[in-house]
């Protein structure tokens, strides 16, 4: 019943970025820390905020499923990978949005000031609750998520479709840094 009372609620409002960045390069920031273990969103921001330093930008968010061994995203490791992810992700217009994650494994994401996924746990590449946004004009759009990956395969996407339609995974030229 949740879920469902979730979708019914009035779509959450995004903020644009203001002022609006010009020049952006292609891809997500990424800081990265490497944990003994992790269990939590609160265990990875912990990490973080001890001891991160900068990986290779991320094209955007669209992370397909590892194998046992692969690395998580663009981390130095496969295991206990805690991750603080900055960007932006550009809207051609403005409207009702759906919008959604599939995460291995943890995951608090922030669009436009809003909580757009949130997952605190252990799971294989599983869909976050769809989140209803509305976008008051064409732009770009903040991104702020913590990530993190325990045990064996990981995976991260964000999806949107407009209200309506299908969600479907957000090209990776969507996104700035």
């Amino acid at each position: 019943m949740l879920a469902g009372s979730m979708l019914a609620a009035a779509p959450l409002t995004l903020t644009p970025a203001s002022p609006q960045p010009s020049g952006l390069q292609p891809g997500l920031n990424v800081r990265y820390a490497y944990p003994s273990d992790i269990k939590s969103l609160a265990q990875a921001r912990n990490a973080l905020k001890h001891r991160s330093e900068a990986g290779p930008p991320l094209t955007g968010l669209d992370y397909s499923t590892t194998s046992i061994g692969e690395k998580a995203l663009t981390s130095k490791r496969s295991e206990t990978v805690a991750a603080d992810i900055s960007g932006y992700v550009r809207f051609d217009a403005p409207g009702v949005y759906t919008i959604d994650f599939l995460t291995n494994d943890g995951l608090e994401a922030m669009v436009g000031g809003q909580l757009v996924g949130k997952f605190d746990g252990r799971q294989t590449c599983e869909e976050t609750i769809a989140v209803d946004v509305e976008v008051p004009r064409a732009g770009w759009y903040p991104v702020k998520i913590l990530y993190f990956q325990r045990k064996k395969t990981a995976c991260l996407h964000m999806r949107r479709g407009a209200a309506g339609q299908r969600v479907t995974w957000i090209s990776n030229a969507a996104f700035g840094r």
